[in-house]
């Protein structure tokens, strides 16, 4: 049976779905945006302060299921301009110390709110 995973440390869906969802030994955690959990504020000040918005949100579900970077074995990011890959790298990085995930990084043309990027994880709980 599936679990749904929420938490107030980030912030709550804007559609139809959840925060996260385990399933067996997978969670699999819907794409974050630059969305302050508290304000509701989007983070949009330069790509390097919207991306570490998104990872802190998604730190925030992890540590709701128990869990930390280390368990994430496949990111994706989404981003409306690859020219801000080389910042969105750099701050991703600094949130895995080895073992790396598997990870595609896809420019599209746009995202929710408008924002610059989406990051999507699945991770393992056992």
């Amino acid at each position: 049976m599936n679990k749904i995973i929420n938490t107030k440390q980030a912030p709550a869906p804007i559609g139809p779905y959840s925060q996260a969802v385990a399933a067996g030994s997978l969670l699999f955690v819907s794409g974050q945006i630059p969305l302050h959990p508290v304000t509701g504020a989007l983070i949009t000040e330069s790509i390097e302060a919207e991306t570490k918005q998104v990872m802190e949100n998604i730190k925030a579900i992890l540590t709701e299921a128990g869990i930390d970077f280390s368990a994430i074995i496949k990111s994706s990011i989404f981003l409306t301009d690859m020219g801000a890959f080389n910042q969105v790298n750099e701050v991703y990085g600094s949130y895995f110390t080895a073992n790396f995930p598997a990870r595609e990084t896809i420019q599209v043309a746009a995202l929710p709110k408008n924002v610059n990027v989406e990051i999507s994880v699945i991770a393992s709980l056992s």
